[in-house]
């Protein structure tokens, strides 16, 4: 099959498998065309919260997790998977480590003489990790505004407009107003740059971007559930941001 690129590095996050508006579909096309020495996979991968209650487990979810198996076995890729807030039931096997797959909490990634610490940010929301249930009531209502888009969006379409996402510009006030009070940014670079380290890899605020501060490189690496993005890194240690969308991927297997 033939590959769209090869990088040194490839980093995903908020997956949120177990839930119906996840893009894993979308993810395995992604990964079937884009190959990698590195694969780290940064939090929120698999939606436990969603699936205690009412989340959905469909086939294109195994596939995508047959796909990490194949990846791993056949393309000696290393895989580090990071726990994050929505996959928290990992807590209980953590650290663990088989060969070239590992589940971490946290994890330090060192390409050409620069550290990164890598690690998906809920530590640093305080509504997260003080007040837990008000996260999940704003997950219930990120769900609404999901299934909200979709008869506002057949309505645009029978007009002749083009897509819009309620959701994603709702969330991103909505977050961007938490990662203000809380200093997200803020607090998750100066963790890094205590740690020695040159640049933080995040995901969690469901916005992809890179930042270069003062002293440390931001990295975010959005999600695969509205922005499908994926932060890649070249050989020679240069960071961008891939967005599935753009890439013009028409392969229509799995």
């Amino acid at each position: 099959m033939k590959k769209l690129a090869h990088y040194k590095t490839i980093v995903i996050s908020d997956v949120h498998l177990g839930t119906k508006n996840s893009k894993a579909k979308e993810l395995s096309k992604f990964l079937k065309y884009h190959t990698c020495d590195k694969l780290i996979l940064n939090g929120d991968i698999i939606d436990g919260w969603r699936l205690q209650k009412s989340g959905k487990w469909e086939k294109q979810h195994t596939n995508l997790l047959k796909l990490l198996i194949k990846i791993i076995d056949k393309q000696k890729t290393q895989v580090i998977y990071v726990r994050g807030n929505h996959d928290d039931f990992l807590d209980k096997i953590l650290p663990y480590t088989f060969k070239r797959f590992s589940i971490l909490r946290e994890y330090y990634h060192h390409s050409n003489n620069k550290k990164y610490l890598v690690i998906h940010g809920d530590i640093f929301d305080h509504i997260t990790t003080n007040m837990r249930w008000l996260a999940k009531l704003g997950d219930l209502g990120y769900i609404f505004l999901l299934w909200l888009n979709k008869i506002y969006n057949k309505r645009r379409l029978k007009q002749g407009k083009s897509y819009y996402s309620i959701s994603k510009a709702i969330k991103h006030k909505v977050k961007k107003a938490v990662s203000h009070i809380s200093g997200f940014e803020d607090a998750i670079t100066k963790l890094a740059l205590s740690r020695n380290c040159e640049g933080v890899i995040c995901g969690h605020i469901h916005h992809p971007a890179i930042i270069q501060g003062e002293k440390v490189l931001y990295l975010n690496s959005g999600d695969w559930v509205e922005s499908l993005s994926a932060l890649v890194e070249n050989s020679n240690g240069k960071w961008d941001i891939l967005y599935f969308n753009e890439l013009n991927i028409t392969d229509d297997s799995n």
